[in-house]
């Protein structure tokens, strides 16, 4: 896309138009526009920007889905699951959960429990669109960011001239867990105010695979959501943003180990988990830039369990509620036709104190506290710059932050060998990005991007010294280093009449990758197998992703509106230290899709999901326990019928979705424990708009 010299002013945030584009370039290119903003921290196209993101659209998704189900076949993107319905972490480039952030609205969504998917901690019928920006993200979004960002955003309160109000719902039901789920969202605006509300709730029973029921893998959730704003002059508005998510039964199948003494089972499981948020906004012009504020606290409440069958009971159970207060700016000015440049502060503290009682000894009925830390606690600072540069037809980003991470803890462990002391940790960073993208055309947009990342380690990671329910003994480190990375990547995008695609190749290197080792050694006390927490010297992970979507007419000017579309990610990860490949490293994987979506009337959509074979294990690190697993294809199909306006409705959709249509047995690498994924079913559609 060509750019012209005032699209630098116009691009920044104000509260009357958010669009980045003049009237007259708008009208021309608004069929061409893809609109991010977790890429730079404002709102802009992608083809202006020098990194690779995906904009995942939730509207079609059943609403029984979590966030984390989006992930599968996108191109270097991937789910580590738990085996059952609602643990589905997303992956970036082979980074887990701790390597990437994850954030609601562009608030981060932090805990540090090891079990259970963050992006779970929000209703799928609540959301507008989910966002993803890969490789390192630290400039913009601090610790974490190793892998990239993910943003959850839901619909904004926003203003009007002319009193509006407008409504959505949508619901599925599915038959190969007996889910049944629906949400529905209020939105309204006048010249000052703004108001949307929303509210969704889904009952997901236990999923058949084509070997028969996994036990325990339903959970039931509700939602709600409110935002409202307030312009208090023409340049400023005050924002609240309130969000509450519960799970109820909740269950992780893939954690099942044998119990004390090899007798049993034990099964981790959440009777109840919440998530609340509380965010205060202020935005304003002043001078030539706007200013963006925002305070805020989110509470992640976990109540978890370890559920031995012998014994018919609970043989661990923990309660911790990880508290984060933030508070974030940032103000963007616009330096001549050229440079706009954005300057931001921002600083989180997060804290937990698990309640854990285990009985002891197993057999007995003497329940004892076995809290693996007290009074946690890990403080973040950070400062800010960037620049984006227009200059010609390059678009380049420069940026830098610099970090401040602290780490504490009253208590680590329990009895005589607990610690109090060499429990405080900080560590400094500074993070620097480069990118540079050449407009050359709409269809033709190469880049290439340098960086570096970081993450320090969580509250788990630093202080965890106990036995818990998954059948080891955690050992963690307050002194951990945090990682280091730096990465390099060059791609091409395009987007027009001839449709879109992406293509990227990138490399990473990680110094002092923390992980946790089966060490092969057991607890003196317990017995249990011991798994350490530690910095592997140094980790490699690089490969290669395209993704596109083609109109078939392009080939042929009388072939039907038909859509290829496709995707391909291909990853290697390397443990230098062990001298071997990294453990849980997602498979290569190609997917192909062909059908007619998004217009009046029928519609419909199939896809073939071709997997790999994953043979490269980490034999030594894992201690033989990271299993090889079979390659595989699933066919996917779905049929639908746009009613467009019907009656009093301004919208009206319904859809039949057949997953797995072949009944095809197969686990995915990165599911936990030996689960097979949902076999053959079908899932009913609809959503509506007012």
């Amino acid at each position: 896309m060509q750019i012209t010299r005032n699209r630098l002013a116009v691009a920044i945030f104000s509260l009357s138009t958010t669009t980045g584009m003049s009237t007259a370039i708008q009208a021309q290119e608004a069929s061409l526009q893809e609109l991010v903003i977790t890429a730079k921290g404002y709102e802009s196209d992608t083809l202006e920007t020098a990194s690779t993101t995906e904009q995942l659209e939730t509207g079609e998704a059943a609403a029984s889905k979590t966030a984390g189900d989006l992930f599968r076949g996108k191109p270097g993107l991937a789910v580590q699951g738990d085996g059952g319905a609602w643990g589905a972490n997303p992956v970036i480039r082979g980074l887990k959960k701790e390597s990437v952030v994850l954030l609601v609205d562009g608030v981060r969504l932090n805990s540090a429990q090891p079990q259970g998917a963050l992006a779970s901690l929000a209703s799928m019928s609540l959301l507008d669109t989910v966002e993803v920006v890969k490789g390192p993200a630290s400039v913009l979004h601090g610790s974490g960011a190793m892998g990239g960002a993910i943003n959850l955003l839901t619909p904004e309160a926003t203003f009007s001239d002319q009193a509006k109000a407008g409504s959505r719902f949508s619901g599925s039901t599915g038959t190969v867990d007996g889910s049944l789920a629906s949400g529905a969202l209020v939105e309204l605006s006048s010249r000052n105010h703004g108001l949307v509300l929303g509210a969704a709730a889904k009952d997901v029973d236990d999923y058949e695979t084509p070997d028969g029921k996994v036990e325990n893998s339903g959970f039931r959730s509700n939602s709600f959501l409110a935002k409202y704003a307030f312009r208090v002059t023409n340049n400023q508005k005050l924002t609240l943003n309130l969000q509450n998510h519960e799970d109820r039964d909740v269950w992780y199948p893939g954690s099942a180990k044998p119990g004390p003494g090899g007798n049993g089972t034990i099964t981790i499981h959440s009777p109840e988990q919440k998530r609340t948020l509380i965010e205060l906004g202020y935005d304003a012009g002043i001078g030539n830039g706007t200013l963006e504020t925002s305070i805020y606290r989110q509470e992640v409440n976990r109540e978890i369990r370890a559920w031995w069958d012998i014994k018919d009971r609970n043989q661990v159970w923990n309660d911790v509620t990880f508290r984060t207060d933030g508070v974030k700016a940032q103000y963007r000015l616009p330096l001549g036709d050229n440079h706009l440049v954005t300057v931001g502060a921002e600083g989180w503290e997060m804290t937990g104190d698990p309640q854990r009682f285990t009985y002891n000894p197993p057999m007995s009925d003497n329940a004892v506290a076995n809290s693996p830390f007290r009074d946690g606690e890990i403080e973040s600072h950070g400062v800010f710059l960037q620049d984006d540069i227009m200059a010609g037809n390059w678009n380049i980003q420069l940026g830098a932050r610099y970090d401040r991470v602290t780490g504490d803890a009253r208590v680590v462990g329990n009895g005589p060998a607990a610690k109090t002391s060499g429990l405080e940790n900080k560590a400094e960073n500074i993070s620097w990005s480069a990118g540079a993208i050449y407009n050359l055309s709409n269809m033709v947009n190469p880049y290439i991007n340098l960086g570096t990342g970081y993450r320090a380690p969580d509250m788990r990671e630093r202080f965890e010294d106990a036995a818990r329910g998954d059948g080891f003994f955690h050992r963690g480190n307050p002194q951990l280093d945090p990682e280091r990375s730096s990465s390099a990547e060059i791609g091409l995008k395009g987007r027009g009449r001839l449709g879109q695609y992406q293509v990227a190749a990138f490399y990473t290197r990680i110094d002092d990758f923390i992980t946790g080792r089966i060490t092969g050694q057991n607890h003196p006390t317990n017995n249990l197998p011991i798994k350490q927490t530690e910095n592997l010297d140094e980790v490699v992970i690089y490969g290669a992703e395209a993704g596109f979507v083609m109109p078939l007419e392009v080939l042929n000017a009388s072939a039907p509106a038909i859509d290829l579309d496709g995707s391909l990610t291909w990853l290697r990860g390397e443990n230098k230290q062990d001298d071997e490949p990294l453990y849980q490293m997602p498979a290569q994987e190609l997917t192909l899709g062909l059908g007619q979506q998004n217009r009046p009337g029928f519609n419909w959509h199939g896809q073939v999901r071709a997997v790999a074979e994953q043979d490269r294990t980490a034999d030594s690190f894992s201690n033989g326990t990271e299993n090889t697993t079979p390659g595989y294809a699933t066919v996917d199909l779905e049929l639908g019928w746009n009613f467009g306006a019907t009656g009093s409705l301004s919208n009206l959709e319904l859809s039949v979705e057949g997953n797995n249509l072949l009944d095809k047995r197969y686990r995915e690498h990165l599911t936990d424990g030996d689960i097979l994924s949902p076999g053959r079913g079908m899932v009913a559609k609809v959503t509506g708009r007012f």
